[in-house]
This record gives C-alpha cells, structure tokens and sequence, in this order.
C-alpha cells in the first residue's frame, strides 16, 4: 500500500466534505484550544489557591499532573488536527482541487453511473461502491463546473488501495 495513496485519501473526506467540515471544524476548535490550556485540569483552580498559600506540599511528581499534562496534549494536538481540516474544507469549498488533482492522475479509470449526488462504481477487485459527490465539493476534475447529467454513465478515477477516493472524469464528456 502506498504511504502517499493513504495521506491523500485521509485529506480527502474532510476535502470532500468542505461544508460540513468548516462547520464542524469552525465549532470545535475553540473549545479543544480551551481544553488544552494550563487552568483547564480539574483541580486545577484549587491547587493554584494552595500554591498561593503555601499549603501544598511538593513530594514528588504527582499523577494528577502528569495526566494533565497529557490531556492538554492531546486535546492541542486534536485542535491542530481540526483547524488542518477547517483550512482543507475551506479551500474545497473555494475550488482548490486538494486532492483532486493526485487522484485523477494517479487514479484508475472505470465506468460509473451518477444518480443525483451519489455515483455507483465497481472496482477491478469487483466491490461495488455508492459514494456522496455533493453540491458544496463536487468529485469533479479536471473541470469541476461541468455539467455532468444524472443517470448518464461517466468515468470515474479512484485510488486502488482506497477506491472511497475518486473523482468523476469531466474530461470524457467533452467532445
């Protein structure tokens, strides 16, 4: 399997998914950015006031606080993880091909059938797939405003270790 393949089909869903993305994204960031303060422990208010004092006695480390330490952790890197994903979102939903443009070089062609916002394809493996290709993020490439009329068959690239990854062909409609 392919490292890059993966990280592409990875950067995908939330490319793929812009609208609800930046709202998700938008929504969650300041609170995972809150959790990952310093005062945001429990406990932490009442370990500052016996600080202050002095009534706190330092014997060693305390598990309390390293578990803090990793919950903050965490909850930063869950923030970083999420505004990657608010800025994917955005730039999808403004037209940027994130992704796009690697799956359709990269990709292997087959035929499919589009109904509505779903296209129906079956890799070379024979796995029939159903998959969203939505209004806001079309999975259109080269030209993502072509018009591509529902229930015609169209071409479909996918990545072969990750066919959930895959763009509808504009180029084969043009004559």
């Amino acid at each position: 399997m392919n490292i890059l393949d993966t990280l592409i089909w990875l950067v995908n869903f939330p490319a793929s998914h812009g609208y609800a993305m930046v709202f998700i994204a938008g929504f969650s960031i300041l609170g995972l950015f809150a959790m990952s303060a310093a005062g945001s422990a429990p406990g932490g208010a009442l370990r500052r006031v016996r600080e202050r004092e002095g009534l706190l006695r330092e014997t060693g480390p305390q598990p309390g606080r390293i578990t803090g330490r990793l919950r903050r952790i965490g909850f930063r890197v869950l923030a970083f993880l999420m505004l990657a994903n608010l800025v994917v979102g955005i730039l999808s939903l403004t037209g940027v091909p994130v992704t796009r443009a690697y799956i359709y070089e990269h990709g292997q062609p087959t035929a499919a059938t589009r109904d509505g916002d779903w296209v129906t394809f079956t890799t070379a493996t024979g796995v029939e797939y159903t998959l969203e290709s939505n209004f806001f993020t079309p999975a259109v490439y080269p030209d993502r405003d072509a018009y591509i009329p529902s229930g015609e068959p169209v071409t479909v690239r996918y990545l072969p270790g990750h066919p959930q990854a895959f763009v509808i062909d504009s180029t084969q409609g043009q004559r």
